[in-house]
This record gives structure tokens, sequence and C-alpha cells, in this order.
């Protein structure tokens, strides 16, 4: 069995898990926060939104400098509206889940490498690109989502099983 053929049911169940919880996120509260520490709401959905291009990435470039040295840094991307967050999600799902289907195993194997300012942070196999920077990360990221959600009374979708909102499936 390849490995595409591994990784796609885990990434449509975990893409459709973390669009149930953004279809949550409230409207004209992008600067909320529950600490002065904590990612704005805005910004913790709009991050959310655009986890899955590091898939693309990881899978059809050999590296990415997250603050290359004389140009400016990676632009972050935050909510603005719940319809546009919904819509650049679901069209960075299915260009990841296009370059995830198209990958051969050796793609997956072939190495990947993080920099800052031209200097390497790390190198790893894409394979573990796919499931840490995007299927793991955005599962944390979820999590932290639904505390937000709950603290501003929104109800909390189930995911993995109930949730005090709902009962599972």
């Amino acid at each position: 069995m390849a490995i595409r053929e591994t990784i796609l049911p885990e990434f449509d169940y975990e893409m459709s898990a973390t669009r149930k919880t953004l279809e949550r996120v409230p409207e004209g509260k992008p600067d909320w926060q529950p600490h002065a520490k904590s990612m704005k709401l805005g910004r913790l959905a709009g991050h959310l939104a655009e986890l899955p291009t590091w898939a693309v990435m990881g899978l059809q470039q050999d590296s990415i400098d997250i603050a290359p040295l004389g140009a400016p840094p990676r632009p972050v991307n935050a909510m603005t509206t719940r319809k546009k967050l919904l819509e650049d999600f679901d069209k960075n799902v299915a260009d990841a889940r296009a370059a995830i289907a198209a990958a051969s195993d050796e793609q997956f194997m072939k190495p990947w490498s993080l920099l800052k300012g031209g200097q390497t942070l790390m190198t790893l196999p894409r394979i573990a690109v796919l499931r840490s920077f995007v299927l793991n990360h955005s599962i944390h990221h979820r999590a932290q989502l639904g505390v937000y959600l709950r603290l501003n009374d929104v109800a909390v979708p189930s995911i993995y099983g109930p949730s005090a909102d709902e009962s599972a499936f």
C-alpha cells in the first residue's frame, strides 16, 4: 500500500473535524484572547485555515525559510469573516489533498528543511513534515480553538467522542 493511501483517510478526517470547529468561530471577535500572551481569536482561526498549505510546501519544495534574509517575513493569515475563513480553508485543504494524492512514496521520504534567516532549523522526511506540521499542528491548534469557543460560550463540536455540548457523531 502506498504511503498516500495510508495518510489520506487521516487527513480527510482531521480536516473535516477542523472545518467543523472553524464553522463555529464567532464573528466580530477577531481581537479576543484569553490572556495577553495568547494568540488572538482571528489569528488562531486564520492559522488553522493556512496550515494545510504546509502540505503543499512540504511536498513540492525542498525547504522554506520563515524569515528570509533581505525579504519581508511571511505574511500571517487572520480571519476577517467566517465565510472567507472557510473559503480559504476549503481551498487550502483541496490543494493539500491533491498534493498528497499525487505524491509517490519516494517523494514522501525525501528530506525537507525548515530555515530561518538562511540557517537550517531542522530537516525531516516529507512524511514527517505532513504528520507534524500539518496534522499534529492542526490538531493542537484546533484544541486550542475549542478552549476559545468554550470561553466565548460557543458550543464545542464533537470530534473524537462527545463534547459537553454534543453527543458523539
